[in-house]
């Protein structure tokens, strides 16, 4: 993986780290595992807000601070977890993992990220039970404050994956419909639509990237 590179358009090569600047992967895997252990578990401490700003989180911490991906790698582990059916911010979690170091790494990620806020939750649920809460103030307060975390995710987000005018004007006749037409069939539609539109839009593009993400382990 090419994680001191300074082109975020580049390729992603899952590949052993050179000693390059910018290479933050420890050449030890159990050193690795821990690392992403340690990774995954500080976000699952501090991401806020749901799978939309999960993913604006993930960018933050794996792309910008620790370089294990680039702009486009990430972009794409992105598309193809919103294509699955489930929590995206989750696959994508796994996903990095995998990309990492293996399956393991792809299980240590999926621990660390999930299993504090599963904790938290039902130590807070026991805490509260019997506890009239779902007309107090402060829980008001929790759901205006997630509505600004999610905006900030989204805004960030939109830089890196609409970053011309095409991308963006789907991602907000997408939005638009979605809005408009709430519904699994809407969600599956608009996926299959964007796919087709992608294939001819995009096509030079696509023609044009070189070579795409390695996944250790076979299949």
């Amino acid at each position: 993986m090419a994680a001191g590179q300074n082109d975020s358009s580049a390729p992603l090569q899952n590949q052993e780290d050179t000693n390059s600047a910018g290479s933050s992967r420890p050449r030890n895997g159990f050193l690795r595992l821990l690392e992403i252990g340690a990774a995954s578990a500080k976000l699952g401490l501090t991401s806020f807000g749901g799978p939309v700003a999960h993913l604006g989180y993930f960018r933050d911490e794996y792309v910008v601070k620790r370089k294990w991906l680039d702009e486009r790698g990430y972009a794409d582990l992105v598309a193809l977890c919103q294509f699955l059916p489930g929590p995206a911010s989750s696959q994508v979690g796994i996903g990095l993992g995998i990309i990492r170091s293996g399956l393991l790494g792809g299980v240590i990620a999926w621990l660390g990220f999930t299993l504090p806020s599963a904790l938290a939750m039902a130590l807070f649920a026991l805490a509260l039970q019997g506890m009239p809460v779902a007309q107090d103030g402060w829980l008001h307060g929790l759901k205006l404050v997630a509505v600004a975390i999610v905006a900030q995710a989204v805004l960030g987000m939109g830089r890196s994956l609409a970053s011309d005018r095409p991308r963006a004007t789907l991602a907000v006749a997408a939005a638009a419909v979605a809005l408009l037409a709430p519904s699994a069939v809407t969600q599956v539609a608009l996926i299959a639509a964007a796919g087709l539109f992608g294939a001819w839009r995009f096509r030079r593009a696509a023609e044009a990237r070189p070579e795409p993400v390695r996944v250790p382990g076979g299949r």
